[in-house]
């Protein structure tokens, strides 16, 4: 299992995904498009998205990211050096050193200040961000996963969608999606993206009053440019941090905002107590603008439900979507705490399309109102957001729906996800543990296991046979299983507190490590980065010191006293890598060497721990890890 927190560019190692055909039930809308521009007509919540949909059956052609993927599946996203140059100039927005340190902006006007004067500057005024239907959404966990429930069902519902979410995985035009895309016509966006960077040269129109935005501002404006410039009908905007104070909240007047789950997370800037973290995230109510949120501590409901009332917002909480509601479906996104966030997603887009009159439009008819409508499920079905609870096999691609392990080699298998605080970790340590257990149970291995047909037959037509819970035996009745640990977190995280809560959750459902593997990471937190970034093996000269603590601590869980590391703690040691004997022995005959501790070690460099592990499995037909 890989949990890292600092870039998920695991997943850019180990795949991306592959095109698939849906056919499937769409809507053509005929519409007046919505004004992006001086002039635009009235943007009262009933005709801000007024049109009329014609049912048809088509065949839709669509790159999806998925939550199982092969390593042969790479996407080429070739890029023009006048996008490398963009990359260039985002770089120069990073202000800071690193995570978690105070950075300062010159100038005199306030931080939602300048993003309004930074809207202006590219002509787009409140009226044009208002025209975009915004769903908000703040919180500590899970703002991403419901912004991608939210953003596949209102797609499914024919809707044109705008997505806006951070931090991006391999390439920052992630963060941008339209129509749940950030490629078109088997091409990246690149051209269109490039006008959108430059902005029309905005450097003309700083100052040192208005100096250039740091990179989330910029990249904020970025979004409502994009999606006002596209005629989206509805933009899914994620807050960054917090929400009083960031940057997305310049939104004045959204259809709905959601809250999701809070717990303790960027305390350096929220504050250090539930209350202070609650009271930033409830800055994004606005006055009698519906809301809704997930079941919270009571400190934390206490101070939302006093925002609530102070702007006479009418504040619903939302239940964990009820399984039974799914008809047999299972989520895409992987875990029982997506059911809250799935619940959550509901609420919003069902609120969503009746405040801008289309819920009778689509669904006066359709079903009762306990069920939910086809496009839901659909949405719910195959929303995708990678980096998160993901499973990539680094094995041949599929043959018949059913992924085969050659004879040759072994078997491996990365299960990735990017949880950084306790509660998430939990989370991230129950979905690993109950796949580890399906896997052993032969029972389980079989494709679409519901005995159901019309379940059988909707998921193959709505999710072309691609889902995060399709149980599928890679394994076989023998061979040697490993479970290996491979992770990295900031320094500004307290893995004292993050690694016990993972090994404990795992063995509670006996599930336990064989090794740890601690590695920095790829990415520099002063870089922006595209998706054609060359990955070599080269072994950079890192200080390992972060890696060496993190492995000391590890070793103190599991064997439950300290060890203590006499080498130098950079890359200048010829010996790199474990020999591959250090994955098969048990803990109790594992040798003692400079980089290996009895239950872990340090390498270096990423690609080459992917490399070491795919050369281990090869070495050995009967391993998988």
């Amino acid at each position: 299992m890989i949990v890292n927190e600092c870039a998920y560019q695991r997943q850019e190692l180990l795949g991306g995904s592959p095109c698939l055909k849906l056919r499937r039930k769409t809507y053509v809308r005929k519409t007046s498009s919505v004004s992006c521009m001086p002039g635009c007509p009235d943007t009262s919540a009933s005709s801000r998205v007024s049109f009329k949909y014609k049912a048809v059956s088509s065949q839709v052609l669509e790159k999806m990211s998925s939550s199982v993927a092969s390593n042969e599946n790479l996407l080429d996203f070739p890029c023009s050096s006048s996008y490398e140059t963009a990359m260039e100039a985002l770089s120069s927005l990073i202000s800071g050193q690193k995570r978690g340190t105070k950075r300062t902006v010159g100038g005199k006007y306030e931080k939602l200040d300048r993003v309004l004067m930074y809207l202006k500057i590219l002509g787009l005024e409140e009226e044009h961000i208002s025209a975009l239907n915004i769903i908000h959404v703040a919180g500590t966990k899970g703002k991403g996963s419901t912004c991608a429930f939210c953003e596949a069902i209102l797609r499914e519902c024919g809707l044109r969608t705008g997505l806006f979410t951070s931090p991006h995985l391999i390439d920052v035009r992630e963060r941008f999606r339209i129509d749940g895309l950030v490629t078109r016509n088997d091409a990246p966006l690149e051209r269109r993206e490039i006008p959108y960077f430059g902005c029309s040269n905005p450097q003309e129109n700083i100052s040192e009053d208005l100096p250039m935005p740091p990179l989330f501002q910029f990249l904020t404006v970025l979004a409502f440019k994009i999606f006002i410039s596209e005629k989206v009908d509805v933009a899914i905007i994620e807050v960054g941090l917090g929400g009083t104070r960031d940057s997305t909240n310049v939104i004045k007047a959204p259809v709905v905002c959601g809250v999701t789950s809070l717990g303790m997370d960027h305390m350096e800037v929220l504050g250090n107590t539930l209350r202070h973290i609650a009271s930033h995230k409830a800055g994004i109510f606005k006055p009698q603008t519906p809301a809704f949120t997930v079941s919270q501590l009571p400190e934390a409901m206490d101070v939302l439900h006093m925002r609530a009332c102070e702007l006479m917002v009418p504040l619903e909480v939302t239940l964990p979507l009820d399984n039974k509601k799914l008809d047999g479906l299972k989520l895409s996104l992987a875990g029982d705490h997506q059911l809250v966030n799935a619940g959550l997603a509901v609420s919003l887009c069902k609120c969503w399309l009746q405040s801008t009159g289309n819920w009778d439009k689509l669904f006066l008819n359709d079903k009762q109102e306990a069920d939910l409508p086809d496009a839901f499920l659909r949405g719910l079905a195959t929303a995708r957001l990678p980096g998160r609870a993901q499973i990539v096999h680094d094995i041949p691609l599929p043959l018949n729906n059913v992924f085969r392990a050659t004879k040759s080699s072994g078997d491996l298998i990365f299960y990735l996800d990017g949880a950084h605080s306790p509660e998430s970790m939990e989370a991230c340590a129950r979905w690993f543990s109950d796949i580890v257990k399906e896997n052993k149970n032969p029972s389980s291995s079989l494709l679409f296991s519901s005995s159901s047909f019309k379940v059988q037959k909707r998921r193959q037509a709505w999710e072309n046979g691609f889902n995060q819970h399709e149980k599928v035996n890679i394994f076989g009745s023998e061979g040697i299983a490993k479970q290996i640990l491979l992770f990295n977190c900031m320094e500004i995280r307290d893995p004292q507190v993050l690694l016990p809560r993972l090994v404990s959750t795992c063995a509670s459902s006996g599930t336990h490590f064989s090794k740890a593997l601690f590695v920095p990471s790829m990415s520099t937190y002063g870089r922006v980065t595209s998706g054609a970034s060359v990955v070599t093996l080269d072994i950079p000269n890192k200080d390992l010191s972060w890696q060496f603590n993190l492995q000391r601590i590890w070793e103190k869980i599991i064997l439950g006293k300290d060890l203590t590391l006499e080498k130098a703690s950079r890359t200048d040691n010829p010996e790199l890598l474990p020999p591959h004997e250090f994955l098969y022995e048990d803990t109790s005959s594992s040798p003692y060497t400079d980089r290996c501790f009895t239950c872990s070690a340090v390498i270096p460099s990423l690609p080459l721990t992917v490399k070491w592990l795919r050369d281990c499995v090869k070495e050995n037909p009967s391993l998988r890890v």
